[in-house]
């Protein structure tokens, strides 16, 4: 008996456009549900070394909440690249400041890091209001 890895062909993988609106929505169940569609796990075809998965644009990203006392003791980590260049930020601050790195950093440590998740990772939008500018695309509404 032989096992063949399925590989779905060029012409299978359709790219849907999903919009989803965060507000008032928990961050970590948000990001997961995006994460499998950017993955294409949602989707009969899923292959892991493929990318099948859809574009997903996040409106409202400034309405996101977080669960227990996250908003006060969460911390975000970033490295400018020279010695002693660690650069801490609060939750709150970084809320007030970019609330769409709040969503992207949640949903990059969902993805696979190599090339694929870098892949994945470009299609996704976060605005911070709830204007974008993807109209053309006719996204369907994604519940999450």
């Amino acid at each position: 008996m032989k096992y063949k890895t399925y590989t779905p062909k060029a012409g299978q993988v359709h790219h849907q456009w999903f919009v989803v609106d965060a507000t008032d929505k928990t961050l970590g169940r948000l990001a997961s549900k995006i994460a499998q569609v950017l993955r294409g796990k949602h989707k009969p075809i899923y292959a892991p070394h493929a990318d099948v998965g859809d574009h997903v644009i996040v409106i409202n990203a400034e309405k996101i909440k977080v669960s227990g006392r996250k908003a006060d003791q969460k911390r975000y980590h970033r490295h400018t690249g020279y010695p002693g260049g660690m650069v801490t930020t609060g939750y709150r601050q970084l809320q007030a400041e970019h609330p769409d790195r709040i969503i992207k950093k949640a949903i990059w440590g969902m993805l696979p890091h190599n090339i694929l998740g870098r892949q994945v990772f470009r299609k996704l939008r976060v605005y911070a209001g709830g204007e974008h500018q993807h109209a053309a695309q006719k996204p369907q509404s994604l519940e999450v």
